[in-house]
């Protein structure tokens, strides 16, 4: 087998099934692979899921070289590990945990469902039982990239196969696409929380020029969902794309979302597609999170390396483009 037809069409069909589900990836997020001897497909930085039957967006590297610098030869950027560099794609920042996980496909989702759980101490109790007899192991938060792999690396044991990433998403594995597959729709099911019921009528202030109000207005008009949104960022990608927490004015920054606590969400007219899809994903999280539960932010010290980190920057700008 050449490692071309590693790419098989229902690899291909999976990776974009998850990333047409707003509920599994939004926007540029998440990550698939699929590996066989030395040779591992990853998808590559910036491009997305959703596009993986009509697009190559995955990009070729040498197993052995990732995983090395999974263990320290390395940045863990796995740009010296691309076995065809001419292609200009660059491998996902998490691809050294796709190569040291000893399974033929890992696939890594911000599954709304397992964010719901993982962003609370509460919800993390709850997700043990619910998840209770499948081989699963959960991970603290980590800055994705390496310290996330020795994260990964110091709590998964050889049969893990569903890893839970506190405050960042779900990662499975199996040696068929069949496995992976059954494995991350079982872990959806047991997980689901339905949404509440909120308000759609918008407010009647109208806004500034340069924004439009969110269909998520209701987010400012619950103080419940209002102490959660100024209170931090939960998962990295909200970081990335929309910054920390939700700003209550517009600033030097130029804020993409300004939450006007009481009255709506503003949503900036120039928003890009990721900024727009990260915003759904935080009201699809809120609006099914049990109010009596407590929600854990990753903190500021975590919200300053995301938005320094080059990796980052880098993927930005990708989707500022499309």
């Amino acid at each position: 087998m050449s490692s071309q037809t590693l790419l098989t069409d229902e690899f291909r069909e999976l990776s974009a099934r998850l990333g047409l589900d707003p509920l599994l990836v939004q926007g540029a997020g998440g990550n698939t692979s699929v590996k066989k001897g030395d040779v591992m497909w990853v998808k590559a930085s910036g491009t997305q899921l959703s596009n993986a039957k009509e697009q190559d967006i995955f990009v070729k590297v040498d197993r052995n070289i990732a995983k090395a610098e999974a263990f320290g030869n390395g940045k863990g950027d796995c740009l010296g590990a691309v076995l065809e560099p001419t292609v200009g794609l660059r491998p996902s920042i998490e691809t050294t945990f796709h190569a040291v996980l000893e399974y033929s496909y890992v696939m890594h989702t911000h599954s709304v469902m397992t964010l719901v759980h993982a962003i609370s101490p509460e919800g993390r109790q709850s997700l043990k039982e619910k998840l209770s007899g499948l081989p699963f192991a959960m991970v603290p938060y980590a800055k994705p990239g390496l310290p996330l792999t020795n994260e990964i690396l110091r709590c998964v044991e050889p049969d893990t196969q569903i890893i839970i990433l506190q405050n960042h998403g779900l990662i499975c594995c199996g040696q068929s696409i069949k496995e992976v597959s059954d494995l991350i729709f079982t872990v959806e099911e047991r997980l689901y929380m339905p949404p509440r019921k909120v308000s759609a009528v918008q407010p009647d202030d109208e806004p500034d020029a340069r924004f439009q109000w969110s269909d998520f207005s209701w987010l400012a008009k619950n103080s419940r969902y209002c102490s959660w949104l100024v209170q931090g960022s939960y998962y990295p990608d909200h970081v990335v794309f929309l910054g920390p927490a939700l700003p209550l004015h517009d600033n030097d920054n130029n804020p993409p979302v300004i939450m006007k606590e009481g009255v709506g969400i503003l949503l900036r007219k120039d928003a890009g597609p990721s900024q727009q899809a990260m915003l759904r994903c935080l009201a699809e999280i809120l609006q099914r999170i049990p109010l009596e539960w407590t929600l854990e932010p990753i903190g500021e010290k975590a919200e300053s390396e995301l938005l320094n980190w080059d990796a980052e920057k880098y993927r930005q700008s990708l989707a500022a483009r499309k």
